[in-house]
């Protein structure tokens, strides 16, 4: 299995809320799913920098994110990612996968 390494930056003051929310919330549900997650660490120097390593699967010969589709990942797209934006600065997120759907595994 090849993982991949997502990185957001939380909202400044705000990231003890966005990590809660991925360790209490986000990775349960994404292991409930059946996902595998192996880690998931806040920035040492930066502490605005959130990073946790979710699986990839191949998906036609190129790398994708592992995503879901059940009828049950639209209790996580619907009570959990409307949340996201307000936790992490998406702007400062450039070039990574959008948090929201993409933490929950939506495409």
């Amino acid at each position: 299995m090849i993982f991949e390494l997502r990185q957001y930056t939380s909202v400044p003051v705000r990231r003890d809320k966005w990590v809660k929310c991925m360790e209490e919330e986000i990775i349960p549900f994404q292991v409930k799913m059946g996902m595998v997650i192996l880690g998931s660490f806040v920035g040492e120097e930066d502490e605005s920098v959130y990073v946790w390593i979710p699986p990839v699967r191949e998906r036609a010969g190129a790398q994708a994110p592992l995503r879901f589709s059940s009828t049950r990942a639209t209790t996580g797209k619907n009570e959990i990612s409307p949340r996201v934006p307000t936790l992490i600065d998406r702007r400062a997120d450039q070039g990574h996968p959008p948090a929201g759907d993409a933490a929950l595994g939506h495409q």
